[in-house]
């Protein structure tokens, strides 16, 4: 039986933009497996888990996670630290409609922690630094307009 790590590791490869193995990621979760993407609040679940990794495929097609640190913490519980790099080559959307790719490559920080049953993830809640990647896209908040409405 594979351990946790090498679980986590094959789930990430599967995810990869020279990989995209759909049928691998999904197979990587329990069936009643959820994939959390914490700075938007979404949850996925299913065949839902295919929507988290083509969409970064759409965006990033060359999509690599540079895993920094990874840590079988026991109890079924690993975290790892990694960069999700890509190029921007695909449109974003953004409540004001799509941005435009420019080609620029993005090295976005994260962390991931993931809750494995029996072989399989249970939950894996990713924590990208997703201001870093707004910023390396071009995206600039308008915090004046923000500040200027109270």
């Amino acid at each position: 039986m594979a351990s946790n790590e090498e679980i986590v590791r094959a789930a990430y490869r599967a995810a990869e933009g020279d990989a995209r193995d759909i049928k691998g990621w999904r197979d990587s979760f329990t069936e009643d497996g959820v994939f959390n993407m914490m700075s938007s609040g979404d949850s996925y679940r299913g065949e839902k888990l295919d929507d988290v990794v083509t969409f970064m495929w759409g965006v990033f097609p060359d999509i690599h996670r540079e895993l920094l640190q990874v840590h079988d913490l026991g109890q079924d519980l690993v975290a790892v630290q990694l960069l999700i790099q890509g190029t921007f080559e695909g449109p974003f959307p953004t409540p004001a409609g799509p941005l435009a790719p420019n080609g620029v490559k993005t090295s976005v920080p994260a962390a991931d922690i993931f809750h494995l049953r029996d072989g399989k993830i249970q939950t894996f809640d990713c924590y990208p630094m997703v201001n870093i990647r707004m910023a390396q896209m071009g995206i600039s908040f308008d915090f004046a307009s923000a500040v200027m409405k109270r």
